[in-house]
């Protein structure tokens, strides 16, 4: 806001100067001129302006130091503070273009030119481009449909996209309902009904679906075995992407059937229980004893204990596992601000240890059942909280197995800690892929999820860590702690590797874990989108695209070397590198194309991947891999307060071939992408093509990114199928 109001000041007195004004208000006819000024959209009109505000003395020609000022104005008016350090060596740049006689000044026309030529530069990496034929001819089912048409249409392709998830929900609630149901009727026709009536059937009906729920609930956190499961044909039919929408979702249920259950039983059947007569009671004797039990007796008894334990338990995990405190969205006084943020959740969670024994206890002390086989708590928990406690220990166990050692240790601007590390020999993991670790230096208890950001063909393994709660902050005190200050010269960035004095924070490590986008390989075509920091499970994808394509070049190569054209002669070639050539399996990649498009508000976030990006630049000579960096911080291009720095971006990748936002070979649009445009032209470009959607960001551009495939689906030829990465 600052920067805008500079911005706007110099502006002001721009205009001013149009008028010889020396005053420091002006009235309304004299706002509105100013502002008829202002909302001119015409080139011309821009050009004059931008032209005065850069020319302080008004004499019709533009010196050095004054082109120097005014980048450094349009640099903080976008929040580009790099760009505010390099004015001097832009303002030089753009005098060796615009003053090749070395004159000291520019004048307006040249100034236009250069603006004018701004499109010519800015040809790479260019957003997609068609034309309106092949999008008319994708688009086939724009033709206007009949309302029927349109809903069947719409029915078919929900169905299509969600089949999965529809079928499983059917069965869970036709079982819910089917347990229900049986247990319903058959304490509708046992006595006890006659006493406390439809209280006691609801509540041992909504009593069977927690039993169901509670042992279920358990296997979408089972990492391990869904990571296994992926792999197999259980995949075809089972939404492994959404186990932890299914866990909520239980959840859900689970707090449902604990109202019905607790509440019936504390505000139905024990007052009923309690003021029957000693007639309608006696036959209940064998199971609340001779006497008739008060209401505290029955509270206090090992069955109501276990009860309010596992609901009180059960209330403060389910609160604290809300976004508004795991985020720290509530903002509570002290002390009360603890519990608040992920540690909080994390801790919390573990009450389910108390919640699962005071479930077992509570199940074998029912009032009502005596003989041991009719209490079936235990039958429903058993297999489930096995693999779970199964699954703990594997953890515990592993991750011990897998000693890694600290190669490199960088942060970067925007808060971000990136860790480089050895990889476990053992350690086989997929592109997309994520895995937990932790640091005893922070907990020795909390273990975090991570995407990996090194490649599979990597003999390294690396993640890139945000700083966004209470255990990532003090993840980053800790190896700032261990790094070196930066050297004067240097990037300014705190490093430190195996090189460095201070001893280095230990790291343990488990995983691999399977995510959606470690399928991409399924698709013709990829559209990878990250907000921020959620880039991370992409760069992995698209190093691997790199290596793989590397390699397909490599074997076309050798199998040149091979068979030459004719015409020429064949090379010599001895019989041990002809048997591995000819034995080599060829690497067959069904990706033909991937987009990829990050969305930062921060420039300082571009010097996470700027060596990736360079890189993929540099090596995919065939285009497959297209980059699209968008900065929010800046204005839309168009806009005064961007327009210098567009044309000085144009400028210098033209010249020296490096974004100046970025500091990459990629080119950095600004403001945020229109997300209808950029799948509408991937359409256009791919008919028929299978395209992956692979998102990780905030949950409201997901739902944007969600419906537009929907709506692309049922016009186009091409097939959108979008994911969103969980963890």
């Amino acid at each position: 806001m600052t920067e805008s109001k500079e911005f706007a000041l110099e502006l002001f007195d721009t205009l001013s100067r149009r008028r010889r004004m020396k005053v420091d208000t002006i009235n309304k006819e004299e706002l509105r001129e100013i502002w008829q000024q202002i909302t001119d959209n015409s080139f011309d009109s821009r050009l004059q302006i931008f032209f005065e505000m850069v020319d302080k003395n008004a004499d019709g020609r533009i010196t050095e130091a004054e082109v120097k000022e005014i980048i450094m104005l349009s640099a903080s008016a976008n929040k580009l503070s790099r760009l505010k350090e390099q004015a001097e060596e832009y303002a030089a740049l753009i005098m060796e273009e615009l003053d090749p006689e070395g004159l000291g000044y520019i004048e307006l026309w040249q100034l236009e030119t250069l603006l004018l030529q701004k499109d010519t530069y800015m040809n790479y990496s260019q957003a997609l481009s068609y034309t309106s034929q092949a999008l008319s001819q994708n688009l086939a089912g724009l033709r206007k449909k009949s309302p029927i048409r349109k809903i069947s249409t719409t029915l078919s392709y929900y169905f299509e996209d969600n089949w999965k998830r529809l079928w499983v929900l059917a069965l869970w609630i036709g079982i819910m309902a089917g347990l229900f149901t049986w247990k319903f009727f058959q304490y509708r026709n046992r006595y006890v009904f006659d006493v406390m009536g439809y209280c006691v059937t609801t509540a041992k009906g909504a009593a069977e679906t927690l039993k169901l729920n509670m042992a279920i609930i358990l296997l979408p956190v089972c990492r391990n075995t869904i990571t296994w499961l992926r792999s197999t044909r259980a995949a075809r039919v089972l939404p492994f992407d959404d186990n932890i929408n299914f866990h909520k979702t239980i959840a859900a249920a689970i707090v449902v059937g604990v109202i019905l259950h607790a509440g019936n039983h504390l505000v139905c059947d024990f007052p009923r229980l309690i003021k029957s007569s000693d007639e309608r009671y006696a036959p209940l004797g064998q199971y609340f004893g001779e006497t008739k039990p008060t209401y505290f007796t029955l509270v206090k008894g090992v069955e109501g204990i276990t009860g309010v334990i596992m609901v009180v338990c059960m209330v403060i995990a389910f609160t604290l596992a809300t976004r508004w405190f795991r985020r720290s969205l509530v903002k509570l006084p002290r002390p009360f601000d603890k519990l608040t943020g992920f540690n909080a959740f994390w801790y919390s969670h573990h009450l389910f240890i108390v919640v699962y024994i005071a479930l077992i206890v509570h199940g074998e002390c029912l009032y009502l059942i005596h003989v041991w086989y009719r209490r079936t708590t235990w039958m429903y928990l058993s297999v489930p909280v096995c693999l779970y406690v199964g699954e703990r220990i594997l953890r515990f166990f592993r991750s011990g197995s897998y000693s890694v050692r600290l190669l490199k240790v960088a942060i970067y601007p925007g808060n971000v800690l990136t860790l480089q590390m050895s990889k476990p020999p053992t350690f086989r993991y997929k592109s997309g892929q994520y895995m937990f670790v932790q640091c005893p230096s922070v907990s020795p208890f909390e273990w975090h999820p991570f995407s990996i950001t090194s490649a599979p063909g990597d003999d390294y393994l690396s993640i890139h860590v945000r700083q966004l709660g209470d255990w990532t902050r003090e993840l980053k005190r800790v190896f700032a702690a261990a790094c070196e200050p930066p050297v004067g010269g240097k990037s300014g960035l705190l490093r430190a590797d195996e090189t460095t004095k201070k001893a280095l924070p230990k790291l343990l490590i488990d995983g691999p874990y399977g995510s959606p986008a470690q399928d991409y390989s399924k698709y013709d075509v990829l559209l990878l989108v990250g907000l921020g920091i959620g880039a991370t499970p992409f760069i992995s994808i698209l190093k691997d695209l790199l290596n793989n394509i590397i390699k397909m070049e490599e074997e076309e190569d050798a199998s040149t070397d091979l068979y030459p054209p004719v015409g020429q002669n064949k090379p010599h070639i001895d019989l041990g590198t002809l048997m591995t050539i000819t034995s080599r399996p060829k690497k067959i990649l069904r990706t033909t194309n991937a987009y990829f498009y990050w969305v930062t508000r921060e420039q300082g976030s571009f010097d996470w991947f700027k060596g990736v990006m360079n890189e993929i630049a540099d090596l995919d000579q065939r285009n497959i891999i297209e980059m699209h960096n968008y900065l929010t911080s800046v204005y839309e291009e168009g806009n005064a307060r961007s327009a210098l720095i567009t044309m000085l971006q144009a400028l210098n990748h033209a010249k020296n071939g490096v974004d100046i936002v970025s500091g990459t070979r990629v080119r950095t649009h600004f403001a945020r992408p229109n997300w209808k445009k950029v799948i509408s032209k991937i359409a256009s470009k791919h008919p028929y093509a299978k395209i992956g959607v692979f998102y990780c960001g905030a949950p409201v551009l997901a739902q944007e990114l969600s419906k537009l495939c929907h709506e692309f689906n049922g016009k186009c030829t091409t097939k959108f199928e979008f994911h969103k990465e969980h963890f």
